[in-house]
């Protein structure tokens, strides 16, 4: 499994693990829950001028907004710079992009609903997947008749889905029916969702329509026509002829042969007629089996949609944040000597394996660079170390006022 940047604890968690680090020195401890606080609120409001940034230029797009309301938005609401800021927020959040190979491999396979999927990809003008955070877990799946099997099903903790679908005239042009056409053209469509199956990704496209795969065909024609056909010709069809053919010329009918040998071709079909309504049954059964994933999703497993998807991404943006600055703090403070982004990546990573058994690929350098922008880390030459906590509350003090050193002057 892939080592992410994304950190699998809360933000609380691991406050009071680093503060257990200065176990006895009762005024280290409030310092730094101090500067964690105040840090914190820091990283907040940066977070506020984002979503207000997103949210204007995402309004002329959003098709939760009434039409009048959106076109209010057509001259403010600028697409290049809202992809550029939701991609910094996905960065900041720690997803990755979900590479189409990926994609390719859970279209064609399929860990628990054992569905083949339609999609019409042509409905998007672009289409992206975004996921963060892995974890596996044991899952009781039906395979022959009524055998089931315990696999190995790998999820994500976090998926967002980001849709953009073609105007207006791309629909016009290829003669769509209104009711074949998207909610709204030109809009675009954010979900995120919890715990998915890697291989069953494709479920959370809107327009996936469950299909009959080639093997469930095969089981239901093949049987049907090769053993119809057989017992028709061997037992049914030459009963029937038989008997025609002796009332046509008066010939006394061997009745009893003739019923039996049409009472067991009618058994035969009867019984073949039930293995062919089990097999398409089995098909039925995994198409509410999907429906019940589908509302699943929807009710259980959805985290947010379009603008109210931003609250959930800009929340996990500051956490990551936060939980990287803190920590690159926290270790370069008790650090005896300067440490140098190398050495400081390993020791994070190594607290991480050895005490909680996590692997995770730490994202160092945007630790530092926060460090750096805020005034607490210093580097000289390629190594660094941090303000001690006195004075490093002075310094995030300093700049949390600046924040408003326009108001304070207006008010002067």
């Amino acid at each position: 499994m892939k080592r992410e940047h994304y950190i699998p604890f809360d933000k609380e968690f691991l406050l009071e693990e680093q503060l257990s680090e200065y176990a006895g020195d009762q005024k280290q401890i409030e310092d730094f829950k101090k500067l964690f606080d105040i840090i914190e609120h820091y990283f907040h409001y940066e977070a506020f001028n984002l979503i207000r940034n997103i949210k204007q230029n995402y309004a002329f797009f959003d098709p939760d907004l009434h039409p009048k309301e959106r076109e209010a938005f057509k001259e403010k609401s600028d697409f290049l710079l809202f992809k550029e800021t939701l991609l910094k927020v996905i960065d900041l959040s720690n997803y990755s992009r979900v590479s189409q190979e990926t994609l390719d491999k859970a279209f064609k396979d399929s860990d628990l609903i054992g569905l083949k999927l339609a999609i019409d990809l042509d409905t998007y003008a672009d289409y992206e997947i975004y996921v963060r955070g892995q974890h596996t877990a044991k899952e009781k799946v039906s395979k022959y008749f009524f055998w089931k099997k315990k696999i190995e099903v790998e999820y994500y903790d976090r998926v967002m889905i980001y849709l953009k679908y073609h105007d207006a005239n791309y629909y016009k042009k290829k003669k769509t029916p209104k009711d074949k056409k998207p909610i709204d053209p030109g809009s675009i469509v954010l979900k995120i969702f919890k715990r998915v199956p890697k291989n069953d990704l494709e479920t959370i496209f809107p327009n996936a329509v469950p299909m009959m795969s080639l093997t469930d065909k095969l089981l239901l024609w093949v049987p049907g026509l090769v053993g119809g056909i057989s017992l028709l010709s061997t037992k049914v069809i030459p009963a029937l002829i038989a008997m025609q053919a002796a009332y046509q010329t008066g010939e006394t009918i061997d009745l009893l042969n003739s019923k039996t040998s049409l009472n067991q071709g009618l058994i035969a079909l009867g019984i073949l007629g039930a293995y062919l309504f089990r097999q398409y049954n089995n098909f039925v059964n995994k198409k509410i089996k999907y429906a019940k994933m589908l509302s699943d999703s929807l009710y259980f497993k959805n985290m947010g949609n379009n603008s109210g998807a931003f609250y959930s991404l800009l929340n996990s943006s500051e956490e990551e944040v936060l939980k990287e600055t803190i920590l690159a703090y926290s270790f370069l403070n008790r650090s005896p000597t300067p440490l140098t982004e190398a050495e400081l990546d390993h020791q994070i990573e190594s607290w991480f394996k050895t005490k909680h058994n996590t692997e995770l690929d730490f994202d160092v350098k945007a630790a530092l660079v926060k460090l750096k922008n805020t005034g607490l880390g210093i580097e000289t030459n390629g190594k660094w170390k941090v303000l001690p906590l006195d004075k490093a509350l002075i310094r995030i003090d300093e700049l949390w006022d600046g924040f408003f050193e326009y108001n304070q002057l207006n008010i002067n």
